[in-house]
């Protein structure tokens, strides 16, 4: 089997151990949907949705682009501009990190 995203073996196996076959895994899929209202969200939403809880952990590019497998970083780029509300959070962390540090004290500066 060909690697995938850097995995070398299979990650979705059936109840009894075996691998699932692509009509399995819809049938299971669109059940699943169904028990759960959540009727719309395609399988491979998943994948996006990982990738974008990976990028507000701190995942960084070249992280997202080996958890995807891809090699081009357009879709890395993607799951992180989806997290760029995080402006504000960055912005409080550098904010407090200014004012934990000693001020000297009032004089020239010497420049």
């Amino acid at each position: 089997m060909a690697p995938l995203g850097g995995l070398t073996h299979r990650t979705s196996f059936s109840a009894r151990g075996g691998v699932l076959r692509r009509n399995n895994v819809r049938r299971i899929w669109l059940r699943a949907l169904a028990a759960t209202g959540l009727g719309g969200v395609r399988f491979h939403d998943l994948r996006h949705t990982g990738n974008t809880l990976a990028a507000t952990g701190g995942a960084t590019t070249r992280e997202l682009m080996h958890r995807m497998g891809q090699s081009s970083v357009r879709a890395a780029l993607v799951c992180q501009h989806l997290v760029n509300g995080r402006d504000h959070q960055i912005a409080d962390h550098v904010d407090g990190q200014i004012k934990r540090v000693k001020r000297p004290p009032h004089g020239p500066s010497g420049t």
